[in-house]
């Protein structure tokens, strides 16, 4: 472990940078191919890199894949590969900036549900965060102007799964190392897409299996990124600059999918990230 600030921010900007081209291919392939498919080959691959790194880590596949609570991280893996699924639909029907612009409440959910999941003390100042910040995804949604859209609700189910994969990441970091958390993660998720997608495959045409091997490059890669940005620096310095995701897939949507920036998204967007912010800079002065 290191301290080197300037490095883990450099390195987390890189890292939403490769995670936002990650979301731009899903988003085109799955507008081609069946959701399920996609995401089960791009597990394969990333199963595949999470034993090889949780391996070097441990030593061996059985260190690696050694846990005193199987079920926890079990229910952790297969959460997460679920959202992927959620979100790259969302990806489809809602398009980049809005999937993005709701999903950037994430960080609030973790906040709000921090104190039941952990029983950790949430004070009324980041209360106070989220309900601000829960405006501004309302003010993305618009739900008073006009009929509610299902599909507004995708992201927002996505951000719910994410933050939930979170809380009980951070429960399992007090029983297994990280190394573990990170094998379970991979393989379980590899093994129920699987189940879930071998029955959804669609022959695929081979430019899109370009797309498909770029799509699992950039997978492995920003795992890599994000691993080396908190290897290299604490995650309070680093984590503001998640954010960019929601700008860099935001660039992608409107200047390569031909998206639209709606004024509302965009005063939205800028309400949840001022929350989530704020949130981030209570939860470092209170560990300070």
């Amino acid at each position: 472990m290191q301290n080197n600030p300037k490095a883990g921010i450099l390195l987390m900007i890189a890292t939403t940078f490769v995670f936002a081209v990650q979301d731009g291919i899903s988003r085109h392939l799955a507008g081609e191919y069946n959701v399920l498919m996609i995401v089960m080959i791009r597990y394969w691959f990333f199963a595949a890199f999470v034993i090889t790194i949780a391996t070097r880590q441990s030593g061996s596949i059985r260190a690696a894949a050694a846990t005193r609570q199987p079920f926890l991280q079990i229910a952790r893996g297969a959460l997460l590969s679920l959202e992927i699924c959620v979100m790259v639909a969302g990806f489809v029907l809602l398009g980049l900036v809005e999937s993005h612009a709701v999903f950037a409440c994430y960080p609030l959910l973790i906040a709000a549900l921090s104190g039941p999941v952990l029983g950790e003390n949430v004070g009324w100042r980041r209360w106070a965060a989220i309900g601000i910040g829960f405006v501004g995804v309302l003010v993305i949604l618009q739900p008073g102007f006009a009929v509610f859209a299902p599909a507004a609700a995708i992201p927002l189910l996505a951000a719910f799964m994410f933050a939930l994969y979170g809380l009980l990441t951070r429960y399992a970091a007090r029983r297994d190392s990280t190394a573990t958390s990170f094998f379970w993660t991979g393989t379980t998720g590899a093994v129920l897409m699987t189940v879930i997608g071998a029955f959804s495959w669609e022959p695929m045409i081979w430019a899109d299996w370009a797309w498909m091997a770029t799509l699992c490059v950039t997978g492995a890669g920003g795992h890599w990124l994000l691993i080396k940005t908190y290897e290299v620096a604490e995650a309070s310095a680093v984590q503001p600059f998640a954010y960019l995701q929601l700008v860099f897939a935001s660039a992608i949507g409107i200047f390569i999918m031909g998206e639209t920036l709606r004024p509302n998204v965009a005063l939205g967007a800028a309400i949840v990230v001022a929350a989530g912010l704020f949130t981030l800079w209570r939860t470092r002065q209170k560990s300070t």
